[in-house]
């Protein structure tokens, strides 16, 4: 495909997102499926330019003085990636471009419009709605970290010390700049592509897990000890509790529970393949789950929560997130914390996580948390952080100095919340 019919196609993706509410995986799996002529590159490069669009979806809009698809997939193309003015010249015969630019439309890709006068808001590419919960968490510095959130993430992955060492591993892959046991693909330039991984021999052999750097700072920051009763209350997909069997040298017992089937069903193929056996997958109805309340070392909450450090890969959500959503969102995660707590037994350690950067979902659960249970107090999670990664790399942010919160602009991971609280009577 020439780059007008792969502008043209991201244009007909973007208007079914935007107006269909399509999650944009799906979108582009079904143009996919309805093209099937185009390549691998030009599925690439399509998913690109959406990708990029939903990601500065409030400035391109601003920059272009329009929020069409079609604006919205030019200012993709040319400010996501890198296409130049002169590439915008369409060749007219060519029954799969888009329409010739009109002089509006060069002058705003030519810089006719400057986005620093914008509001805040839309300079950040967060939705006005929730901007000022994220700037009253930010302060000064959240047009930087809504920035952040809006740049191409990186592919992270864990190599499971189970199975392997970082050395072992044949990748052209960097070390993370945090974790001990990451390896990164920098972000992807341009309209270029990460490397597939899971067909790897790596992968297929349970040595590496598909994992952002900042999910595995928060297992490593449970500082799950061989021999410990460790429970992940919220497990998912399993993700934290492979990198929690590693941490414990695959010695112990981890209890991985999630009230969604669907979403726990992985897990059990993934220890197989990862060897972490000392994993136990408990899918409800949770008959033994009531057993092991009051005898868990540590209890692992990652809680549901409106996913807002996800937003460089998942750009579509921030604009489908709702008011309502989040306050759903708030009320389970009062219900998990009450009744993970409970698991906890004395002298043992809850750790709350969330992907979120809203006070609400963090901070503000952690201290009602508190109020509400006398039985547990807070701990320094900043000093754990320097105790696992040392003082010298990037550094997460905190309000408190007690609670943490990983950023892509603090840390260069995805967003995460962490909390320790310890169970004292």
């Amino acid at each position: 495909m020439r780059l007008g019919g792969r502008i043209a196609a991201a244009e007909e993706v973007l208007q079914d997102i935007l107006t269909q509410r399509t999650p944009v995986a799906m979108a582009l799996r079904d143009w996919a499926k309805a093209h099937r002529f185009a390549g691998s590159k030009d599925r690439a490069a399509i998913g690109n330019i959406v990708y990029d669009a939903l990601r500065h979806r409030s400035s391109f809009a601003y920059r272009m003085d329009d929020d069409s698809p079609r604006a919205l997939a030019i200012a993709g193309a040319v400010w996501g990636c890198g296409v130049s003015l002169e590439q915008l010249e369409f060749d007219s015969e060519d029954k799969h471009s888009p329409a010739a630019l009109t002089d509006d439309e060069r002058a705003n890709i030519g810089g006719r419009i400057d986005l620093s006068s914008a509001p805040d808001w839309i300079q950040a590419d967060v939705p006005e709605w929730i901007w000022p919960a994220f700037e009253n968490n930010f302060t000064e510095d959240a047009i930087k970290e809504g920035q952040a959130l809006a740049k191409r993430p990186p592919l992270d992955m864990r190599v499971n010390t189970i199975k392997a060492k970082r050395t072992d591993i044949a990748t052209d892959a960097i070390a993370t700049p945090l974790s001990p046991v990451g390896l990164r693909h920098p972000p992807i330039i341009g309209f270029g592509r990460h490397p597939d991984v899971q067909s790897t021999s790596d992968y297929q052999r349970g040595k590496i897990e598909m994992q952002d750097e900042g999910s595995q700072l928060v297992s490593l920051l449970c500082a799950a000890q061989p021999g410990d009763k460790v429970l992940d209350y919220c497990a998912g997909g399993g993700g934290k509790a492979l990198a929690l069997a590693a941490d414990m040298l695959n010695k112990g017992e981890i209890y991985a529970y999630d009230i969604d089937k669907r979403r726990l069903a992985p897990t059990w193929q993934r220890s197989e393949r990862a060897g972490a056996s000392i994993i136990e997958v408990i899918a409800p109805p949770a008959e033994t789950l009531p057993a092991l309340k009051g005898a868990m070392d540590r209890v692992l909450i990652d809680a549901p929560c409106t996913g807002i450090g996800t937003w460089r890969r998942k750009p579509d959500a921030k604009w489908r997130l709702t008011e309502n959503a989040l306050e759903r969102r708030r009320k389970e995660q009062v219900t998990v914390l009450d009744q993970g707590s409970e698991f906890v037994k004395v002298g043992g350690f809850l750790f709350y996580v969330t992907c979120s950067m809203l006070a609400e979902e963090n901070e503000g659960q952690v201290y009602a948390f508190l109020d509400r249970n006398k039985g547990f107090s807070l701990l320094s999670a900043g000093e754990v952080f320097e105790e696992r990664f040392g003082v010298d790399g990037p550094k997460p942010w905190s309000e408190d100095g007690l609670t943490l919160t990983m950023t892509p602009a603090s840390t260069g991971t995805d967003g995460f919340f962490f909390a320790v609280m310890e169970r004292t009577k």
